[in-house]
This record gives structure tokens, sequence and C-alpha cells, in this order.
């Protein structure tokens, strides 16, 4: 049986869809992966950009509200911006909630290139903090990037 694993943000536009698409991808053999929002709104174009450049494809996903998810058992919560924790610090049908907190690139300034390597950069962080978290002796060794 598969760990459940929700990611939290705010809209879920770009932190939570790139984690539930590289988690999904790199380990759903061991993980089943959803993300929401607590305010959703569109994919990021950019975070899709970011995800495909390292073979991952969100490009099918799309925002969803935390509430599709209430009364749905989950193993683990964990929020990815301090909004998300702020509202929701606890997910009341998961086992465990957690938080680790990443830039939001839908702040991000500067030319188009300046703010696709900032989006990056939050794309590396999180592919980081997935494989040190949740990765696994027998995974591959490189994500692509």
């Amino acid at each position: 049986m598969k760990t459940s694993i929700l990611f939290i943000c705010t809209q879920n536009a770009g932190r939570s869809q790139m984690a539930e698409g590289y988690l999904r991808t790199r380990y759903g053999d061991r993980y089943e992966v959803y993300s929401a929002g607590t305010h959703p709104s569109e994919v990021s174009r950019k975070a899709t950009v970011v995800m495909q450049e390292i073979g991952v494809d969100i490009s099918g996903h799309h925002a969803k509200s935390l509430d599709e998810f209430t009364g749905r058992a989950i193993d683990l919560a964990v929020t990815l911006c301090n909004h998300a924790q702020a509202v929701c610090p606890v997910f009341p049908w998961a086992k465990e909630t957690i938080h680790q907190s990443f830039p939001d690139p839908g702040t991000f300034s500067g030319t188009d290139e300046e703010i696709m390597e900032q989006v990056r950069d939050v794309r590396n962080e999180i592919v980081w903090w997935i494989d040190s978290r949740f990765g696994k002796a027998d995974a591959p060794p490189d994500s692509g990037f």
C-alpha cells in the first residue's frame, strides 16, 4: 500500500504542482501524491516549463481546492508556504502535517529570463528536498539537471 501525500499551498499554481509532479514521477511506485490550494488559481506556465526541462510533465495538472480533500484520509500533509501553514497548520484528515516553505514564484521580479532562473532555483530546492525526504537508496542517481 502506497503512502499518501498531499502538498498544500495557497494557489496550487507553482510549488505544490512542482512537488506533486516530481514526487509522482520520481517515486510514484511508493507514494500516492496530490496537491491542493487554500485559494486555487491556475497552474503556472513557468512551473510547467521548468518541470518539463527535467522530464516531468505537469501540463495536464489543474489547480485543486483543499476542500476537495475534506474527509479524505492522508498519511502526510505538507504545507509549502507560510500562508498555507497559517491557514491550515494541521490538516485534520492527515496522520501527520509538516511544513517546508519555499519562495513564492508569483512574487519574483526582473526580466523574463531572470524570473525563469528564480523559478528553476525553487524547482531545484523542491527536487533536492523531495529526494532527501522521500528518496530511496535504489532511486536513479540523477534528476536530470
